[in-house]
């Protein structure tokens, strides 16, 4: 039996036929770290809530991230101290609900002189007390000499010092997973491939959405006594569905990682390195390998779930590499994965996307659906909380009072100590050293029942189980194989060598379990074969 909470694929039928039957306080469009946040936050406090997501939960802006619980330090610079306060203490926060999902790391900035060093002092220190940073986390000095030991892949004929400072890894998808199985285990139900195309309802009112569902093809009606737009950069295309004649507000902005081998970039904490244009540019170490982002451009092409990337952008992070570590100019050729996604932005006229706060925004349409858009991804707790209390107000919802203190997320019950807990699951399952630091990393306490489902590796040199993708459709509520290869496994980024070895296991388990015939079978293999072939597209365009 598959643990609780969970939220089972094979179970799509009985899912619709609750969204059609019951009537909701809520329903919420957008299965990205907002809606799921706004999910959970409701459910806390009493409502009853439906979630529907256009393609899979987190397929947009949530799994696209730089993979960091930040602070905002950049954000002192603009003078948005509310914002940086808010989302430091954020941190340590999330770190207690899922210690395994908002993993400590040295953010290492290296400087040129001692004056340099002296002023990322200052600005690190202040955002520390905004952080209330304390004792073994509070930044360090290094020398030149420090340097050599500790990140030995910085050219020290440029750099003479560094301030290092702690921020958290974190792997936003399931983040996003986790947040969207505390809202189902409080009641909830959600559907992801179940795109909204209709608010309904009065003039004056709305008191539903009707959607369709991708995979099977069925339509339901869902009524809810309130309505939130959290669809991320589908902000504005959703609030058109309540008026048409409303003007846009987001500010849709790119951002793009490549991924390297970690031979090829050794670096052993988070490295920051400034791009030609000022912007900071984060190296980060995940397993084997080493992911480099982000770019910050306008995107005026619209809404995209995989915006273009371009040879342009590879090579503007890739620049910085060349300039300041010790190691052979990397080409665009040698990058062995890639993502990219729009950030919906609160626009913001005259300002370039670089330039605009990350601040959120709650707006009320004539039909008093809910809008919430803008924010980072750490601040997504007081964001979803605000929104929570807005639609209560406006719809006339009664909401009882937030937890004294939150329980973990799933697989959050431990003590944060990464290492003993993966020390522990060898011990007890027999796995590798490094797929049992993987497996902890993504499932936390739960790794071991993940394991209990299946503890062979799909193909020859992966790290990837066959019971995570068992977990991934009976507990995460996985439906195609992109699903499970991009958001629930992560081997689309960081299993480069054997991600397209795994697509026809992934595809035959899959198939079994849910009952796919050949035609789908082999449907889902080519859409996953078209999606890794376009990540890489770019190394076809001239240098």
């Amino acid at each position: 039996m598959p643990p609780t909470p969970s939220i089972s694929s094979a179970d799509r039928a009985s899912i619709l036929d609750r969204l059609e039957r019951e009537r909701f306080d809520c329903a919420v469009i957008g299965g990205g770290i907002t809606g799921v946040g706004i999910a959970r936050e409701a459910t806390q406090r009493g409502l009853s809530v439906a979630l529907l997501e256009a393609e899979d939960f987190a397929s947009g802006t949530s799994s696209r991230s730089s993979k960091l619980i930040l602070g905002g330090l950049r954000y002192l610079a603009m003078g948005d101290i509310a914002l940086v306060r808010e989302t430091a203490l954020e941190r340590t926060v999330i770190h207690r609900l899922a210690p395994h999902l908002a993993e400590p790391r040295w953010v290492v900035v290296p400087t040129r002189s001692r004056t340099g060093l002296i002023k990322m002092r200052a600005g690190i220190t202040t955002y520390e007390k905004l952080g209330a940073v304390e004792g073994a986390d509070l930044h360090r000095n290094w020398s030149r000499d420090d340097l050599e030991t500790e990140e030995p892949i910085l050219d020290r004929s440029r750099f003479a010092h560094a301030c290092v400072y702690r921020e958290y890894v974190t792997e936003d998808a399931r983040l996003v997973l986790a947040n969207l199985r505390c809202a189902v285990a409080a009641g909830a139900a959600v559907l992801n491939h179940a795109p909204v195309d209709a608010i309904l309802g009065e003039d004056d009112r709305a008191d539903g959405v009707e959607a369709e569902c991708a995979v099977s093809g069925r339509r339901v009606r869902v009524r809810a006594r309130c309505v939130i737009n959290a669809a991320g950069p589908w902000v504005d295309r959703v609030h058109h569905l309540e008026n048409p004649q409303a003007p846009a507000r987001l500010h849709l902005s790119k951002g793009v990682h490549v991924v390297l081998p970690l031979e090829r970039l050794p670096v052993r904490n988070i490295v920051i390195l400034n791009a030609a244009d000022r912007r900071s540019i984060f190296l980060i170490r995940r397993g084997e390998a080493v992911f480099v982002g982000t770019t910050d451009t306008s995107y005026e092409h619209g809404c995209e779930t995989w915006p273009l990337i371009e040879r342009r952008d590879v090579e503007y992070l890739l620049a910085p590499i060349a300039r300041d570590l010790s190691v052979e100019p990397i080409a665009p050729e040698e990058v062995v994965a890639a993502w990219s996604g729009l950030r919906p932005l609160i626009a913001e006229p005259g300002k370039k996307a670089h330039e605009i706060s990350r601040r959120d925004e709650i707006w009320i349409g004539p039909r008093r659906v809910v809008s919430v858009a803008g924010g980072k991804l750490t601040g997504y707790r007081p964001m979803t909380r605000t929104a929570v209390e807005k639609a209560a107000e406006v719809c006339e919802l009664q909401l009882e009072p937030p937890p004294a203190r939150e329980a973990p997320l799933p697989g959050g019950d431990f003590d944060g100590d990464l290492e003993a807990l993966s020390a522990r699951l060898q011990r007890e399952t027999g796995l590798e050293a490094g797929t049992a630091r993987r497996m902890v990393g993504l499932y936390g306490t739960e790794a071991g029942e993940v394991v209990g489902r299946g503890a062979d590796p799909l193909v020859p040199g992966a790290s990837v189980l066959s019971g995570e993708v068992s977990w991934a459709m009976e507990v995460e509520g996985a439906a195609r194989l992109e699903d499970v290869l991009y958001r629930r496994t992560r081997a689309a980024l960081y299993e480069p060598s054997v991600r397209e070895a795994l697509v026809e296991p992934i595809a035959d388990q899959m198939a079994k379990r849910l009952g796919w015939g050949s035609a789908r079978r082999e449907q889902e293999i080519t859409t996953a074969r078209e999606r890794l072939a376009r990540d890489l597209a770019f190394l076809g365009e001239s240098p």
